[in-house]
C-alpha cells in the first residue's frame, strides 16, 4: 500500500500516476480545499504527527511513502523522514522542476536571512509573494520600517491566519489559485504598488516562479528569492510522472501490473550524455546518468559500460542496455552504443552531428519525415540528444567555438533485430530505428503501435500506391498479396487490433481506396462494433452471433454450432456449408456499418479470409434491417 502526502500540483500528479495501477492507495492533505479526482485512492484530511503516521502505516500495511508536499513544508518533510527511519519504509520525494535563474536574482537562505538583508538595505516598499503562512515569519519587516504587502489566497482559512497574526487588512492582496491568471495578477500588482523589491520563495515552475521572475525583470524590480530548504539525503528524488512510476515499480514490485521501459532514443541520449561527460571530465565512473525527457523531467538511466572510443583517446563510447519494461519490444535487453568524438568546427558545421552506425537502419523510401539515405534516427531522439548535450556544455561552462561533437549511434544486433520489426516494410534497411516521442515506453504501448501504423500509411501514400491494404499480420497479408499481386510491398499495412484508429488515420491522410482484410476472429468482434479487437478488450459474443445467424436466415443447426463454439475461427469448419456464405455476408455488412463512417471520402473494400486463404467478398446488395 502507498501513502501520498500531497496538497500540491505534484501531489495531484502523483495520485494520477498511482491511479494507473487500479489499486488502493491513500492521499493525505492537511486541509480539504484541494480538488483532486480519486477513483482508487482514498482521501485523508487533517494533520498527522509522527506517531499518528506510524500507527496509520502499521494498520494499513504502508510499504511506500511519497512526499509530494510543498518544498517549504519543512516540518512535514522532517516528520516523514522520522517515520521512514523508524519503520524502514522508503520515501520517494516528488520534487518540483526548478528553472535556471537570472544572474540578477538575489537569494536569501531563509526568512530570517531575508528580513536581515531587507532591513539593512534601502528597500522600503516590499511586495511579498511568499504566502500567508510567512506573515508571522516576516513580522520584523512589516512591524519595522518597511511598507509590506502580502499576496494571499482568497479563501477563509488564509484570511483567518492573517487576522490571527494581526496583519492589517489594507495591506493584503488577494488572488485565486489559477496559474494562467497568476502572471497577469502579479503584473497588475506590480503596476499598482510599484514596489522597491519583490520577495518570493524558490517555488519551482509549478509554483509560478517563471511568471514572477519575468514580471519583475521586465519592470526592473529586484527579486529576492528564499531558497528551498534541503531534503533528507536518503529521499529518492524524482521530478515528474515517469520517474515516479519507474521508482514505484522498483520499490514496490507488483503494484503496477506492467513495468514501463525506456525508448531506444532515451538509451542513445543517456549514452551520449555519459560519453560527453567523460570527454569533458577525463572519465565517467558513475553507474547512471541523468537524462532530461521531452516533458522537462529528469530520470536516471543505468550505464552498462563506458570506454575510450579509440586508441588516441579522442572521445568515449557509452553502452546502455535497452529496458523495454513489459512492452513486447524486440530491442529489449539489447545494447545501444553511443560514441561522442570531438571534431574541428568550421563556420557552416553543426555543433552536434548525429550519425547512425552499425545496426542503425537507413531510410530508403520517402514518407518517414527523414531524407532518403539518412540514418533512421527520428526527430524526437535527435532533439532530445541535442538538448541534453547543450545542457551539459552549459553547466560545464564549456566554450565550443572551434569544437563540434560527432555523435554516432550503433546497435550491435540491430540488423538481425530489424527483421522482426516493420522497418523493411516502411523502407528502413540495414538495422533498427532510434525512436521515441516521450522517452518512455508504456507497457504494451498502444501509442507506439499506432504511431508505427501512421508511419506505414504515410509511406504507402508517398509511394503513390493506387490502393492501401490493411490487415492484421503476416498470415493474412500473404493471402492478400496473392489477391493484389501488382501492389508494392509498402501498400500492405498491419493494423494489429487497431482497426478503427487505422481507418481514421487513412481518412486524415486522404487515402481514397482502402481494402480491409479480416480473419473471422477479428471480423465477428468488429461486426459488433468493437474497433479495437484485442482479446483483452473484447471476446466473442455468442448471443450476437446467434442474432447474426438468424438475420441471415441460417439453419437451426447454425445456432447450435455457435453455442458450442469457443473460437470464432472454428465457425469456418463447423457451420453447415449452406450457412457459411449468408452468415459471412451478414458479418461483412455489419463491419461496413461500423467502418464506412470512418472513411467518409474514401472507398472501403472489406474481405473475409479463412484459414486456407479463401476470400469472401463484401457483398453490398444485402441490406441491413
Amino acid at each position: 500500500m502507498v501513502l501520498i502526502f500531497g496538497g500540491t500540483t505534484e501531489g495531484r500528479l502523483a495520485a494520477t500516476v498511482l491511479e494507473e495501477a487500479g489499486k488502493t492507495f491513500y492521499y493525505s492533505t492537511r486541509g480539504d480545499e484541494q480538488e483532486v479526482t480519486l477513483h482508487h485512492g482514498i482521501r485523508l484530511c487533517g494533520s498527522m504527527n509522527a506517531g499518528q503516521i506510524e500507527d496509520f502505516c502499521r494498520s494499513k500495511d504502508i510499504r511506500l511513502l511519497i512526499d509530494a508536499a510543498h518544498p517549504f513544508a519543512t516540518l512535514l518533510h522532517t516528520t516523514i523522514h522520522h517515520v521512514s527511519q523508524c519503520m524502514q519504509i522508503p520515501v520517494i520525494r516528488y520534487e518540483r522542476i526548478y528553472p535556471d535563474y537570472d544572474a540578477q536574482t538575489l537569494f536569501a537562505n531563509d526568512y530570517d536571512d531575508a528580513a536581515r538583508l531587507i532591513s539593512t538595505s534601502n528597500y522600503h516598499r516590499i511586495l511579498a509573494l511568499t504566502g500567508v503562512q510567512t506573515i508571522g515569519k516576516l513580522r520584523p519587516l512589516w512591524q519595522g520600517k518597511c511598507e509590506c504587502y502580502f499576496r494571499i489566497l482568497r479563501r477563509p482559512s488564509s484570511q483567518a491566519i492573517a487576522q490571527k497574526e494581526g496583519f492589517p487588512e489594507d495591506y493584503l492582496c488577494y488572488y485565486d489559485l489559477d496559474h494562467e491568471e497568476d502572471a497577469g495578477q502579479v503584473s497588475g500588482l506590480l503596476d499598482k504598488l510599484h514596489p522597491d523589491l519583490v520577495l518570493t520563495k524558490e517555488s519551482g515552475i509549478s509554483g509560478g516562479f517563471e511568471q514572477k521572475s519575468a514580471a519583475t525583470a521586465s519592470r526592473g524590480i529586484p527579486l529576492l528569492v528564499i531558497r528551498r530548504p534541503p531534503l533528507p539525503d536518503d529521499f529518492i528524488t524524482v521530478n515528474g510522472p515517469h520517474g515516479l512510476r519507474r521508482e514505484t515499480e522498483s520499490l514496490l514490485p507488483g503494484f503496477f501490473d506492467l513495468r514501463t521501459g525506456i525508448t531506444t532514443g532515451t538509451c542513445a541520449t543517456a549514452g551520449a550524455c555519459a560519453a560527453l561527460r567523460a570527454l569533458l571530465c577525463g572519465g565517467y565512473n558513475r553507474p547512471d546518468v541523468p537524462v532530461l525527457l521531452p516533458n522537462g523531467e529528469s530520470v536516471r538511466i543505468a550505464i552498462k559500460s563506458i570506454r575510450p572510443a579509440n586508441t588516441e583517446g579522442q572521445g568515449y563510447t557509452a553502452t546502455v542496455t535497452k529496458d523495454g519494461g513489459d512492452d513486447a519490444d524486440v530491442t529489449h535487453g539489447h545494447d545501444i552504443c553511443t560514441t561522442v568524438v570531438p571534431y574541428p568546427l568550421s563556420d557552416n558545421d553543426e555543433l552536434f552531428l548525429i550519425e547512425g552506425g552499425k545496426g542503425v537502419g537507413r531510410v530508403s523510401l520517402p514518407g518517414l519525415g527523414l531524407a532518403v539515405g539518412q540514418a533512421a534516427i527520428n526527430n524526437g531522439p535527435r532533439q532530445m540528444i541535442i538538448h541534453n548535450l547543450h545542457e551539459i556544455l552549459r553547466r560545464h561552462s564549456t566554450t565550443h567555438n572551434a569544437v563540434g561533437y560527432r555523435i554516432s549511434i550503433s546497435v550491435p544486433d540491430g540488423e538481425k533485430l530489424a527483421a522482426q520489426t516493420f522497418n523493411p516494410r516502411i523502407g528502413v534497411v540495414g538495422g533498427i530505428s532510434i525512436i521515441g516521442t516521450s522517452g518512455i515506453v508504456r507497457p504494451f504501448s498502444t501509442d507506439a503501435f499506432i504511431v508505427s501504423i501512421r508511419k506505414a500509411l504515410e509511406v504507402a501514400k508517398a509511394t503513390g500506391s493506387e490502393r492501401v491494404v490493411i490487415n492484421s499480420g503476416a498470415r493474412s497479408e500473404r493471402f492478400l498479396r496473392n489477391r493484389y499481386p501488382d501492389l508494392p510491398l509498402q501498400a500492405f499495412v498491419h493494423h494489429g487490433n487497431f482497426i478503427g484508429d487505422t481507418l481514421k488515420m487513412a481518412a486524415e491522410l486522404k487515402l481514397e481506396r482502402i481494402t480491409l482484410g479480416l480473419m473471422l476472429g477479428k471480423a465477428v468482434k468488429l461486426a459488433e462494433g468493437h474497433l479495437n479487437t484485442h482479446s483483452k478488450q473484447v471476446v466473442m459474443n455468442k448471443t450476437f452471433l446467434t442474432q447474426v445467424a438468424q438475420e441471415a436466415g441460417c439453419s437451426s443447426l447454425a445456432t447450435e454450432v455457435i453455442e458450442q463454439t469457443t473460437l470464432a475461427r472454428e465457425l469456418w469448419s463447423n457451420l453447415p456449408a449452406c450457412d457459411i456464405q449468408p452468415f459471412c455476408n451478414r458479418i461483412l455488412h455489419y463491419c461496413h456499418r461500423h467502418c464506412d463512417p470512418l472513411l467518409p471520402n474514401g472507398q472501403l473494400t472489406i474481405l473475409l479470409i479463412d484459414k486456407q486463404g479463401n476470400i469472401t467478398e463484401d457483398i453490398n446488395t444485402y441490406s441491413l434491417q
